[in-house]
C-alpha cells in the first residue's frame, strides 16, 4: 500500500482544511491521472508538482507509478509512489494489470490518488478506461477522476497537441487540465498561443483548468530547476537543503508560489 507523502508544508488556513475533507457518505475519492502519448515533455514533474501541491492541502495523497521503462515518478522517495507492474512476462503491456489499479480506487475510500503514466502506458490505459466503461463506473461509485495532459514547446509541439487532442475527443466530462509546459519553447504556432489554437477552442468544454509552466532564466531559475529535478527532490526539500544557495531558495519558492496558485483556483 502506498502512504500519505511525508511533505513538510507551509501553514494551511482554515478555509484550505475545509475543502480538504472529503464529501459524500463514503468520503468521495479522487484521482488524478497524467496522460501523454509523448514521452519527455515533463509529464513526471506535473505528477510531482501536482502530489506536492494536493499534500500541503492536507489530504491523504497515495501517488502511483505504471511507467515501465522510467519510473521517474517512483525516484521522488519523499512522495513514497508504489510502483505497479502492468508489463507480462512477454514484455508486452498487460490491459488486465490495471484491474488492480481501479480495485484500489474503487476500495480506498477517501484517497487522492496521482498517477504518472509513461508514454507506452498512455493508449492501453487510455483505452482500457474507455472499453471497460470505468469513468463512468468510478464516478457512479463517488471517484472524481481527473486528466492532466501536457502541451510542450519546440519539436513536440504537434505530438502533445495530437495527444490532447486524441484525450479530449473521448471524453464527455469537464475533467482535463492542461499544463502549458514551454521549458522547450514557446507553446505557439502561426503566431497564436495555446488558448487562441483550433486544439483548444474546439475542446474548451473538457477543460477545467490550465497550469502554465513559463520559459526562465536558464542560467537562474533553469539550472535550480534542473538542479532539483536530477536529485528528485521536492521543492521543500531544496528549500531547506545546504547544497541549495539563499538566492536559488528564493527562486524555487517563487516557482513553487506561482504554480500552487495557479492549482488553487482550478476547483479539483
Amino acid at each position: 500500500m502506498g502512504r500519505a507523502p511525508e511533505i513538510k508544508t507551509e501553514s494551511n488556513d482554515g478555509a484550505v482544511r475545509a475543502l480538504a475533507e472529503p464529501q459524500g457518505e463514503l468520503g468521495d475519492t479522487t484521482i488524478h491521472l497524467t496522460l501523454q502519448g509523448k514521452g519527455g515533455v515533463g509529464k513526471s514533474l506535473v505528477a510531482a508538482i501536482l502530489a506536492q501541491y494536493l499534500a500541503q492541502r492536507d489530504l491523504k495523497v497515495q501517488c502511483i507509478d505504471t511507467d515501465p521503462l522510467n519510473r521517474t515518478f517512483a525516484q521522488y522517495n519523499a512522495l513514497a509512489a508504489d510502483r505497479i507492474q502492468v508489463r507480462d512476462e512477454h514484455n508486452r503491456i498487460d490491459q488486465r494489470s490495471f484491474d488492480g489499479l481501479l480495485e484500489r480506487f474503487l476500495t480506498e475510500r477517501g484517497a487522492t490518488f496521482v498517477v504518472d503514466n509513461g508514454a507506452s502506458t498512455f493508449l492501453p490505459l487510455w483505452h482500457y478506461l474507455l472499453e471497460n466503461r470505468a469513468l463512468e463506473y468510478l464516478q457512479e461509485n463517488h471517484c472524481k477522476v481527473y486528466v492532466h495532459t501536457v502541451i510542450t514547446g519546440g519539436q513536440a509541439l504537434l505530438d502533445t497537441l495530437n495527444g490532447f487532442r486524441e484525450l479530449a475527443a473521448s471524453t464527455n466530462q469537464r475533467n482535463m487540465v492542461v499544463w502549458v509546459n514551454e521549458f522547450f519553447g514557446r507553446v505557439e504556432a502561426q503566431g497564436k498561443r495555446f488558448s487562441e489554437m483550433t486544439a483548444f477552442i474546439e475542446s474548451r468544454d473538457k477543460i477545467c483548468g490550465t497550469v502554465f509552466i513559463p520559459k526562465r532564466n536558464q542560467d537562474t531559475f533553469g539550472r535550480d530547476i534542473e538542479d532539483m529535478i536530477a536529485r528528485k527532490w521536492t521543492f521543500q526539500e531544496a528549500i531547506v537543503a545546504p547544497e541549495f544557495q539563499l538566492l536559488a531558495k528564493q527562486r524555487l519558492t517563487i516557482v513553487r508560489r506561482e504554480l500552487y496558485e495557479q492549482l488553487e483556483k482550478i476547483a479539483f
